[in-house]
């Protein structure tokens, strides 16, 4: 997925008229390098110039903390409608993203009832306004033929799965696969698919911790899906959910195919104790894989960073491994570990910009996710001196439990929403302003240039 390197910038950006509301002044990384910037934002919350020495409205100085673009997150589950409350809300979920630094989440349609149908997008939508702290784009199931053109006027995007995982138990059978593919091209929306092949999965081995699990949805089953996925049409826009491996990753990025990681396959492994909170759908891969797949992200061949944030209880998540479900709370901690790994010279800054912000932004169709002139002023000011061990106990996740219990992170210290601050000091402060969202090139429904390609 392509993105440009020039964001404008204190040598001379164009700007936008319009009234500057007020000023963002820090450092951002800027053309390769971290130096001074001031950040104009206008009444709309759009950054109007970015330059130095600007006039026009209020500053606000934040000396040496970074500012950055908001992330994009295109993998949560809110568990709205249908779950438990002590589990996850769209309230509490989105609040999780806001304090992680996260402004726009793509909500997944694997809910009870399942989002099939233009209804089911609807019944979602009317539960953001009020409640949801930041914006949020919902995705829908493309299971029901003559639901998708109507769906397609209503959903942010679609997902498919090509195995059974939580509250997905029927798939389409491999034949049904490419005309699927082929009808949602037509559609124009972004389409992000579960690739792991069922046919693959080894019922009869045992099931008692990661390793086991690693063994029973092995690499080849995520392998084999992808392969299957090589009769899309060029127009699709694709993207392949929690890659596990480098050698998917190389697979797709030779195809030109967007795909995410996710931290826990980035970061954690097979060797990562037996413990079900763990447990994940794709499972956590050896050692050497894990670490393949870490190398290909430092580099920048990954294109998008996700999160998979799947909560469950407590409960459900202390049973035997084989009676756990699979998935893990994620929106909060995302970005707040990976900009750790920055503190730690172990990912460069831009790198995970371009995965966390830019290149997720560009996929929906959004304007935001870069320090650009007349992209949307989701910011977030960034103080690497401030890093802190994380606790469940001092996360917002309502299930209590956190698979990186000790991890060193960083959170923001500030995050603007629309030029709006609803993170203040760390602390949430918003007004619940999160909107729902869609693609911007949906409203005309053009096919996509490329598969990567893709420009809000």
């Amino acid at each position: 997925m392509g993105t440009d390197d020039d964001p404008g910038g204190p040598d001379g950006a164009p700007e936008r008229t319009g009234h500057v509301a007020w000023i963002l002044v820090g450092r951002a990384q800027v053309r390769g390098r971290l130096q001074p910037v001031e950040i104009a934002i206008d009444d709309d919350g759009i950054i109007a110039a970015l330059g130095r020495d600007l006039r026009g409205g209020p500053r606000h100085d934040v000396g040496d903390s970074v500012i950055l673009p908001a992330a994009t997150d295109l993998h949560v589950h809110l568990r709205e409608p249908g779950g438990p409350r002590d589990v996850e809300t769209l309230a509490s979920g989105t609040i999780q993203a806001a304090l992680g630094g996260v402004g726009l989440v793509g909500d997944m349609p694997n809910t009870i009832p399942p989002v099939t149908d233009s209804d089911g997008v609807e019944e979602k939508a009317r539960r953001v306004p009020g409640r949801a702290a930041v914006d949020v784009l919902l995705y829908a199931l493309p299971v029901r033929p003559r639901a998708l053109a109507r769906l397609a006027e209503t959903a942010g995007g679609f997902k498919v799965y090509l195995s059974p995982t939580t509250g997905v138990e029927e798939v389409p059978a491999s034949v049904e696969v490419p005309g699927l593919l082929a009808r949602l091209a037509e559609l124009g929306l972004p389409v992000s698919v579960h690739a792991e092949d069922p046919s693959r999965f080894r019922t009869d081995l045992p099931d008692r911790g990661l390793a086991d699990w690693n063994a029973r949805r092995p690499a080849a089953a995520e392998l084999a899906a992808v392969a299957s996925l090589g009769e899309a049409p060029p127009s699709l826009r694709l993207h392949v959910a929690h890659v596990t491996t480098g050698t998917v990753a190389d697979r797709l990025r030779a195809a030109g195919v967007s795909f995410e990681a996710t931290p826990h396959h980035l970061l954690l492994s097979e060797r990562s104790g037996d413990s079900s909170y763990r447990k994940v759908n794709p499972p956590l891969r050896s050692e050497a894989d894990r670490a393949a797949l870490w190398a290909r992200f430092r580099r920048g061949e990954v294109p998008c960073l996700a999160s998979d944030h799947a909560p469950h209880s407590l409960d459900t998540k202390d049973r035997p491994f084989d009676l756990a479900p699979s998935g893990m709370p994620g929106v909060e901690t995302m970005l707040p570990l990976m900009l750790a790994r920055v503190r730690a010279s172990e990912l460069e800054l831009g790198t995970l910009v371009a995965a966390a912000s830019d290149r997720p932004s560009r996929w929906v169709g959004q304007p935001r996710g870069r320090l650009a002139v007349g992209h949307r002023a989701d910011l977030l000011v960034v103080d690497f001196r401030a890093r802190t061990r994380l606790e469940a106990r001092r996360l917002h996740a309502p299930c209590g439990w956190t698979a990186f219990e000790g991890w060193e992170a960083i959170f923001p210290r500030e995050h603007y929403l629309r030029g709006e601050r609803i993170v203040e000091d760390g602390q949430y402060i918003g007004r619940s302003v999160g909107e729902v969202v869609r693609p911007e090139y949906a409203r005309s429904h053009p096919p996509a240039r490329t598969r990567t390609g893709a420009r809000p």
